[in-house]
């Protein structure tokens, strides 16, 4: 299959589970061709089936904004006729879906078709705003077929959007070879880390949604119990505020701000426990590549969390913003090192039954063959 995808290239969870995906897809022999504004971050090494086409915008005095839109549908309608593509595979519904829908009646070829993946923010965020929201009822009526991240968000899409649609679920993934099942704790001593510490990890953007606030409250009171650490990777409009609470509760040489990083494996790595305890989630890849790489969760109940962990199994979900639940969850983990194994173990399991990159990309092929045979409706 020739197969066109459009995402946001940065380190979102989006980008990464497209890049990803196209990765997968091309390593099965399909022609992959990322049509996007920059090389997405994750495609790091080159591929003979993988093809880059950059949608530069120009600024015209015309225009109070640059056209992005227009910019990219014409984009993607050239790469339908250059390249005779089969499937474009648009990464949110605002923009990408409708540009995709503009860019296939903008080509020659009108059978190419289209499947959507909603991730989250096009409907958590973007669907409360009513200048927006036809627009994206009409990116996902107008598309083949579209799947979401987790059963919680196709919810919230037929609660807030009433799509006449239906959305099929096709969980993230993570790759294997990206997220090494092991602890190594060979970089504590760089981050003055000592080796009987324990380390409680959370990863995000830092914005008031993912309840920094509420790690912070949580990881107290497990270093009142355990010596520990925690590493807060990121930067985002809540860093100052976070930056100055843990000053004020006196934790500021027991929180270690990191700012953003690439390769955030390691530093899974090096942790026992992950947090993400956000109010609102519509899957929480974080979680995932912590837990493949061998970090117990403790997630809140907020939208995909709870399919991502299976309570009491997996990791420990708690209700959102409660740091007295989620810390004596972490405190009888560390402190139990059997149970910490026997969860690490259940939760390997279940990562691997559930959520392999093999069985995903299994699953997203099966709806494009679905498309290219007419048989979706």
């Amino acid at each position: 299959m020739k197969i066109g995808i459009t995402c946001y290239p940065s380190m979102g969870g989006s980008g990464i589970i497209a890049t990803e995906l196209g990765i997968k897809l091309a390593e099965r022999g399909h022609d992959i061709h990322f049509i996007t504004s920059n090389i997405p971050f994750r495609l790091r090494k080159p591929l003979p089936n993988i093809t880059f086409h950059q949608v530069e915008v120009n600024q015209y005095a015309v225009f109070q904004y640059p056209p992005y839109d227009i910019t990219l549908s014409t984009k993607i309608a050239e790469v339908i006729d250059e390249y005779d593509l089969d499937i474009l595979h648009m990464h949110y519904a605002v923009p990408h879906a409708v540009c995709g829908i503009l860019g296939k009646q903008m080509s020659r070829k009108q059978n190419v078709k289209i499947i959507t993946t909603l991730h989250g923010t096009d409907i958590t965020v973007l669907g409360y705003d009513h200048s927006l929201k036809n627009g994206i009822k009409f990116g996902i009526e107008q598309s083949d077929i579209v799947t979401s991240v987790s059963h919680a968000l196709a919810r919230q899409t037929h609660e807030i959007i009433k799509p006449n649609k239906d959305i099929y679920t096709v969980y993230n993934f993570v790759r294997e070879t990206e997220f090494e099942t092991k602890h190594d704790e060979s970089l504590k001593p760089y981050y003055n880390i000592e080796p009987d510490e324990k380390v409680l990890i959370h990863v995000s953007n830092f914005r008031k949604v993912k309840r920094i606030d509420t790690i912070i409250d949580t990881f107290a009171k497990v270093n009142q119990e355990v010596s520990s650490k925690l590493l807060l990777l990121g930067d985002g409009p809540e860093l100052m505020d976070m930056k100055e609470k843990a000053r004020e509760m006196g934790l500021e040489d027991r929180i270690l701000f990191l700012g953003k990083q690439e390769w955030i494996s390691e530093f899974y790595q090096l942790a026992d426990i992950v947090l993400l305890l956000s109010e609102k989630e519509s899957f929480g890849l974080t979680l995932l590549e912590a837990m493949k790489t061998g970090v117990v969760p403790i997630g809140s109940d907020a939208g995909g969390i709870k399919e991502v962990i299976k309570h009491g199994e997996t990791g420990y979900v708690v209700e959102i913003g409660d740091s007295d639940t989620a810390s004596r969850h972490a405190i009888r983990l560390l402190q139990n090192p059997k149970l910490y194994q026997n969860m690490q173990d259940n939760m390997l399991k279940d990562i691997t039954e559930r959520f392999s990159s093999d069985l995903i990309t299994d699953q997203y092929e099966y709806y494009y063959k679905l498309m290219l045979e007419g048989n979706y409706d």
